[in-house]
């Protein structure tokens, strides 16, 4: 009776953890790996944006990114500020995971956006362009 208990319970329980991890909102904006986020940016209409902090920006970043971080409190109202919505944004970080964060907070405001998926020391490791 207990053992049939406990089986109940694991299945009950693996049920719904397959619910939660299936009714997982899709994001609505694209990973690009490097080399599609290079060909992208080649576009003068999008707005490059590096969301890691002035530090990390100051030792390198992509040729014409803004630089806001996305760990400050106030980022969804300096992105308003400075950035157009009727423009594409392409957003990168350090590895992919800030900036994802970033992709998902701009695209509920209603900017199209793009992710650099593993982020700028990947595109470091390609021996892409950086500027300082």
């Amino acid at each position: 009776m207990i053992k049939t208990l406990y089986f109940m319970f694991f299945v009950c329980a693996f049920a719904l953890g397959l619910i939660a991890c299936n009714s997982k909102a899709k994001d609505n904006f694209k990973n690009l790996s490097a080399d599609e986020f290079e060909r992208l940016i080649q576009d003068d209409d999008i707005q490059v944006v590096d969301v890691r902090t002035v530090a990390e920006y100051s030792k390198g970043h992509l040729a014409g990114s803004i630089n806001i971080n996305v760990l400050d409190d106030n980022f969804p109202e300096v992105a308003d500020d400075l950035l157009e919505k009727d423009r594409p944004v392409a957003v990168y970080c350090r590895s992919g995971k800030r900036s994802r964060n970033a992709a998902r907070i701009l695209d509920k405001k209603g900017f199209k956006v793009y992710n650099m998926d593993k982020g700028f020391e990947n595109w470091k490791e390609l021996g892409k362009d950086i500027a300082y």
